[in-house]
């Protein structure tokens, strides 16, 4: 099994909501972009919340949108070993330094795991921590559940933006 890494946060000092995810899926390796995968729901979940069209941006205007709205995102893994793309392939996790990152940023509202395996890894991380915790059901193709039944969780997000 190969030896994965995560990509370096994408956080401005400025964010307010930080999206963790697990560790990049082969194709988001690959392409050294977080969600490239085109069947991940990331980018149509996150949509409505900052009110723009993210998925049809190129990359990096996504991530300047995100930005604008005081959206970080960084995953709760940082090497590992795996085969494929699937949370349940993770072996021998390393965690991020999650603590240290939320601490950074002082005006930090909440923390979002973007799945169970991003959950259950990172809560305990931040346990410490004064800021709120919220699961979202994963934006991964693994996830079967529809678009339709992840979106209001995902809306809620806007609540820590406004």
């Amino acid at each position: 099994m190969t030896l994965k890494s995560s990509f370096p946060p994408a956080a401005a000092p400025d964010a307010r909501l930080l999206i963790l995810g697990s560790l990049p899926g082969e194709r988001s390796l690959a392409a050294g972009r977080y969600y490239a995968h085109p069947q991940n729901q990331f980018w149509r979940l996150l949509s409505p919340v900052v009110g723009r069209d993210l998925h049809a941006l190129d990359y990096a205007d996504r991530l300047g949108a995100l930005r604008d709205w005081g959206v970080a995102l960084w995953d709760v893994v940082a090497t590992a070993r795996r085969k494929g793309s699937g949370d349940a392939q993770i072996l021998n996790a390393t965690a991020n330094d999650l603590a240290a990152l939320v601490r950074s940023l002082s005006r930090l509202r909440a923390v979002a795991f973007n799945g169970g395996a991003a959950a259950k890894i990172g809560r305990p991380l931040l346990a410490e921590e004064r800021v709120t915790l919220v699961d979202l059901p994963s934006s991964s193709p693994l996830n079967t559940v529809s678009l339709a039944a992840k979106q209001p969780h995902w809306e809620a997000l806007g609540q820590y933006l406004a």
